[in-house]
């Protein structure tokens, strides 16, 4: 796996001051997206342990508060095991700092049926979430209104209470109760 960038200090995706990973490789291709250059595989550095390693040391500060992974498209296949690599080390060093992931693949339609791959690292991978944003983005349903997306058909999903009850949860706190 290779990745386009990496943000130590990012406060667009998701709350609060995170570190962002930016993968590179993707095949959706969406119409209007915003890092077209992250759709070849083999844009970027190399992702290695040192990078793992680094991600880590920069999420180490008390006022970080977690860990985002964009792209490119994490879900693809050929990313999922360094994704899932980094996810479970950061877990393991890190348990109280929230991972949040964005995907053009939806949870429903895509990840759950194991449609991405084996089914048993795109499960994995999930688990190790707090929060996923899914769907692709639509510039038709752009809306500079929503929090942590760019079209109003993307969700912001609760993984852990999805994988729970088995139904879908959108994610909430204090800012969003009662909000689009």
């Amino acid at each position: 796996m290779n990745y386009a960038t990496i943000k130590p200090r990012d406060i667009a995706n998701g709350p609060g001051v995170r570190v962002s990973l930016f993968v590179s490789g993707c095949t959706r291709k969406c119409k209007d997206c915003f890092n077209r250059e992250a759709w070849d595989f083999h844009y970027g550095e190399p992702f290695t342990q040192e990078t793992i390693d680094y991600i880590i040391e920069e999420l180490r500060p008390d006022y970080m508060t977690g860990l985002t992974v964009l792209g490119g498209e994490p879900f693809e296949p050929q990313n999922q095991p360094g994704v899932l690599e980094l996810v479970r080390q950061v877990r393991k060093a890190l348990p109280d700092r929230t991972i949040w992931a964005f995907s053009g693949y939806t949870m429903d339609g895509y990840m759950l049926p194991g449609k991405l791959g084996p089914k048993e690292t795109t499960m994995e991978l999930l688990r190790y979430l707090d929060v996923l944003v899914d769907g692709p983005f639509i510039a038709e349903r752009k809306d500079l209104s929503l929090r942590f997306r760019g079209s109003s058909n993307q969700r912001l999903i609760d993984v852990k209470k999805t994988l729970e009850t088995g139904q879908i949860t959108l994610w909430e706190d204090w800012q969003t109760q009662g909000r689009k």
